[in-house]
């Protein structure tokens, strides 16, 4: 009789066990599939099916490493916890721990974008013109802003009017550190006035003074990344050694009891992980230089004078929201 309610447990434990597996092998195999098959792409969609296809073809793959790592933790140590926290912990381990490799990317970007303007302004100090010095700037940018100059160069071979074609530059940086440069590249494109030089100068120098303040920071921010990945290596290596090794030291996690104060414990860690993470991400100023599509709307066309116009089925003139009407 004192043998029932052990007999409870372990069946309680077996069947958590057994949903568990099932769960893990077949969201496995099914992100296997979506990982080999992938999805048709739809026609119509453009930039924004790519990125869904991207990102679930990302998602396949991380997936997949995640499930399967989750499922060996869940074999070794029987612990339906740990399994979920351990495939969750991979992946989602670029998002918690890969903030450095985002602010490198920032800080080449920020840096392509001092080396431009400076390339820019010594180009204009020779007495050209912007629409030739842009040009000439271009053959000599760094990697991670070539594509977007050559783009710009491209639309101004086009005949794009130079402050649309910088508009769209901006928009493809998608960086507020570029609208700064390219308000000042629009401004002097629209007004034609002197000061452009000394402008990117200041401008240029702005810019190698964040990338300084960054590098100081990401320098301060590294140790205490590194420590934290210790932490979290040594910690799973140690739970993992015990429940292998030394299954009786942590017998009493075996039970329902148990998973829910290894689940309370799991997300202390996360909560954990989500506040470094916070910490660490460095905060930039939203983009001013957003373009604004004009509203449209109808009125009537005036009778005096007789403008045809655009007419619709009830013989309305569209025009834009600064327009007024007569």
């Amino acid at each position: 009789m004192n043998n029932l309610p052990s007999m409870g447990g372990l069946f309680e434990a077996q069947t958590l066990y057994a949903l568990a597996a099932g769960l893990a092998v077949g969201g496995g195999l099914a992100l296997l599939v979506v990982a080999i098959r992938g999805f048709e792409v739809k026609p119509g969609g453009g930039a924004r099916n790519q990125r869904a296809g991207e990102m679930l073809q990302f998602i396949g793959k991380r997936g997949s490493i995640a499930a399967g790592v989750g499922l060996l933790v869940l074999l070794l140590t029987r612990w339906t916890v740990a399994g979920v926290a351990t495939g969750l912990l991979v992946f989602f381990w670029n998002k918690l721990f890969g903030g450095a490799a985002q602010e490198k990317v920032a800080m080449k970007r920020v840096e392509a974008l001092a080396a431009w303007t400076e390339s820019l302004r010594d180009t204009i100090a020779g007495a050209v013109g912007l629409e030739q010095a842009i040009p000439a700037s271009a053959r000599a940018a760094a990697p991670a802003l070539r594509p977007h100059l050559d783009a710009l160069v491209d639309r101004l071979r086009a005949r794009t009017p130079l402050p649309d074609a910088l508009q769209l530059l901006a928009d493809e940086i998608d960086d507020a550190s570029a609208d700064i440069i390219v308000a000042a590249l629009i401004l002097n494109a629209r007004l034609r006035g002197p000061g452009l030089r000394q402008v990117l100068g200041a401008l240029a120098k702005s810019a190698r003074e964040e990338i300084d303040m960054r590098h100081r920071v990401m320098a301060q921010r590294s140790s205490t990344r590194r420590s934290v990945q210790i932490v979290v290596g040594v910690s799973i290596a140690f739970v993992l050694g015990l429940s292998v090794f030394n299954r009786d030291f942590v017998q009493p996690y075996n039970s329902t009891v148990g998973q829910l104060v290894l689940a309370c414990v799991c997300g202390l860690f996360a909560l954990g992980f989500w506040w470094l993470r916070k910490l660490s991400v460095i905060e930039t100023p939203d983009r001013f230089l957003v373009r604004h599509e004009p509203e449209t709307r109808f009125v009537r066309p005036d009778a005096s004078t007789g403008v045809p116009g655009n007419r619709d089925a009830d013989g309305q003139r569209p025009v834009t929201a600064g327009e007024g009407v007569r």
